[in-house]
């Protein structure tokens, strides 16, 4: 049984993203894992000042929620990551939340997969690169971490319009699988 967090990238309620990760984690959980999703909905998460001070210390100097987050980042085995794609490129507060875990790199981290859900308006194959890019610079600064898949689904925008997406079904066997 692995621990699963699940990050929820989305401010808007009832987003898309949050419905990929509700169908993802009721799969892990299908199989007996262990899951929590965060959602960075109402967190205060202020922008990394890139002071270097975490590296020493273990934790970011800033008092904001990103350090209860990133705490929750260290003890989890698997790390999903949900955003929609703006621009072609993950959330801004997804962003944040990646630079915010810098403390990670020198603590003991458990995490050995990594995985990426993504909705956009856009449905064209290439919509989820930047994002993927991203997510995959960030992992390949982690000893031991796999970028494992990612799952994209394209053509929604308004609030709960994947529901009964068929691709739902792929986030749940995806969270399955793990």
């Amino acid at each position: 049984m692995s621990k699963i967090l699940i990050i929820s990238t989305s401010l808007r309620s009832g987003s898309n993203s949050d419905i990929l990760a509700q169908a993802f984690s009721g799969g892990a959980k299908s199989v007996g894992h262990d899951v929590e999703t965060v959602s960075l909905r109402g967190k205060n998460l202020s922008f990394c000042r890139g002071c270097l001070a975490c590296q020493k210390l273990g934790h970011c100097v800033i008092d904001d929620d990103a350090n209860g987050i990133t705490d929750k980042m260290e003890q989890a085995d698997v790390i999903v990551w949900a955003t929609p794609i703006y621009y072609y490129e993950m959330s801004g507060q997804m962003k944040t939340m990646i630079d915010r875990a810098n403390p990670l790199y020198s603590r003991d981290y458990k995490f050995k997969k990594v995985y990426l859900l993504a909705t956009a308006t856009e449905n064209e194959s290439y919509v989820p690169e930047g994002a993927m890019k991203g997510v995959q610079g960030w992992v390949d600064c982690f000893d031991g971490v796999e970028f494992v898949k990612t799952l994209f689904v394209g053509g929604v925008t308004s609030p709960k319009e994947i529901e009964g997406n068929e691709n739902l079904s792929k986030a749940y066997a995806l969270g399955a699988s793990v």
